[in-house]
């Protein structure tokens, strides 16, 4: 399948998500074409009407050589120039999935002639989703006011390929494309993981056997918000119709009556994650870009520096993403602890070893909050808020602020695998709850169960816990991302 691009308009979520995780390829539609060929005209015209005309990175040097002006000459290798010193990052490459997220935003610039790269140009970034490897982009590293490094790894291939014009370098280096991938990565993500985190803790919610009173559907319109009304409604389907004087007698602790809403609050922060990501992916942030307020001494419009390669939204996006992974982290430990506490739960004691009735030694699960908490504290550390860096930085002279959108990127990304640690600990204590008490998982949670059994058919066994524990992750992990 190849998703088709005519217009900003084309550049969805869901466009995305074909694009980034499924792998398919893009084309450039006839009225794109169309598009940025006229807006390559414009540039010319422009440089034609007012050969002195101030274009930062075209009639000028870019960075701190902005106030310099160029001749013709210097213009000339201006426009070849390799972007490939500003290459100057390195650390953990980015999934490709991430960095396909980028290439199609990059595209965004482009498709109805906002940047005036020259139209072969452009086919080229599009031609490089038809590869089965992007180039390595490095996470770490980026601490530039814009994202020129990141950009420079990834479009320095192309640039030393084709023959640049004025402002074609700059037009692939320039603008804020990486954080509209990472956003997009962030809020696909979140999608699943939330639904995953459903499942896991209603897996934990029956085997506690927490009353349904908590679950209650008049509590949607009580509550008042559509996310608490999902959650709510989510877990009603997940741990189905029992009857409730068969279950817990009074309430639950404040672990397991909060989940709701501590579900709802995770999914918020995901719809605030993917309306960032869908807003950044038809927005145009290049620098400089061209506005259309012709008169008589701009006939042809005008290229201004803006500040859209700075995209603050991503970060408040994925710093709210980051801040519920860590919550959920918590509740995880929480519900983990109380299953064992036969005192607090009413099941039996699972927090000692000794022999059980027939001889049976059942295994220790005590150490398995210990490494929950381990997961829980990690994420808590990643959740602190992102902001701006609170001394110059992001280069030198013009180039004052850098843009912290990889760090939170990498902040949601390393809670988010947090959580699916505390989940998977979370899963064989409350499997062994239903055992010890002769329940079955619901069905609508009795695949998750099965799979979890394959990893660890006896959660009774002695056995090492990591290992399993680990499985179980990745085995979360899979439904979350693409293979």
């Amino acid at each position: 399948m190849t998703v088709i691009v005519d217009s900003r308009a084309d550049l969805t979520l869901e466009a995305a998500r074909r694009v980034a995780w499924d792998g398919e390829g893009v084309e450039l539609g006839a009225r794109a074409r169309a598009a940025m060929a006229q807006g390559r005209d414009r540039l010319e015209r422009i440089l034609e009407h007012d050969p002195d005309v101030t274009i930062y990175g075209v009639t000028t040097g870019p960075g701190q050589l902005a106030r310099s002006k160029l001749t013709a000459e210097q213009r000339a290798q201006w426009a070849g120039m390799s972007p490939a010193r500003a290459a100057a990052s390195w650390g953990d490459p980015l999934p490709d999935r991430v960095v396909r997220a980028i290439v199609l935003a990059r595209l965004t610039n482009f498709v109805e002639g906002h940047a005036a790269i020259s139209p072969e140009v452009a086919q080229g970034v599009a031609a490089m989703l038809d590869a089965d490897r992007m180039p390595v982009v490095p996470v770490q590293g980026h601490g530039g006011a814009g994202e020129i490094l990141s950009l420079s790894h990834l479009f320095t291939g192309l640039a030393e390929r084709v023959n640049p014009a004025a402002k074609d370098v700059m037009c692939l280096i320039n603008g804020s494309p990486s954080a509209t991938g990472l956003a997009v990565d962030a809020a696909l993500a979140a999608g699943k993981r939330i639904d995953i985190a459903a499942q896991v803790f209603a897996l934990s919610f029956e085997a506690f056997n927490a009353p349904l009173g908590h679950l209650a559907p008049a509590l949607e319109g009580y509550w008042n918000n559509p996310h608490d009304r999902w959650a709510l409604g989510r877990l009603r389907e997940l741990v189905g119709d029992g009857c409730e004087s068969e279950r817990r007698p009074y309430q639950a602790p404040v672990s397991f009556r909060i989940l709701p809403r501590m579900l709802g609050q995770a999914r918020r922060a995901a719809a605030l994650a993917a309306e960032v990501a869908a807003e950044s992916l038809q927005a145009v942030t290049d620098n400089p870009v061209w506005i259309d307020d012709a008169d008589d001494d701009h006939p042809f419009g005008r290229f201004v520096s803006t500040g859209g390669y700075h995209n603050p939204h991503a970060v408040l996006a994925m710093d709210a993403v980051t801040a519920v992974w860590a919550n959920l982290s918590v509740l995880a430990e929480r519900h983990g602890a109380k299953l064992l506490d036969g005192a607090v739960s009413l099941l039996p004691d699972q927090l000692i070893g000794p022999e059980a009735e027939g001889g049976i030694r059942r295994a220790y699960m005590g150490c398995l909050p210990m490494a929950q908490t381990g997961y829980e504290e990690e994420a808590r550390l990643y959740a602190q808020a992102t902001v701006l860096p609170g001394s110059e930085s992001g280069g030198f002279g013009q180039n004052d602020v850098a843009s912290p959108v990889f760090l939170a990127w990498s902040k949601q990304d390393r809670a988010g695998r947090c959580l699916d640690m505390a989940l998977a600990s979370l899963i064989p204590i409350a499997l062994r709850a239903l055992d010890v008490t002769g329940r079955q998982a619901p069905p609508q949670l009795s695949g998750l169960a099965a799979a979890a059994r394959d990893i660890l058919p006896d959660p009774a066994q002695q056995a090492a816990f990591g290992p399993a524990v680990a499985s179980m992750a990745e085995m979360l992990r899979r439904e979350i991302y693409p293979s």
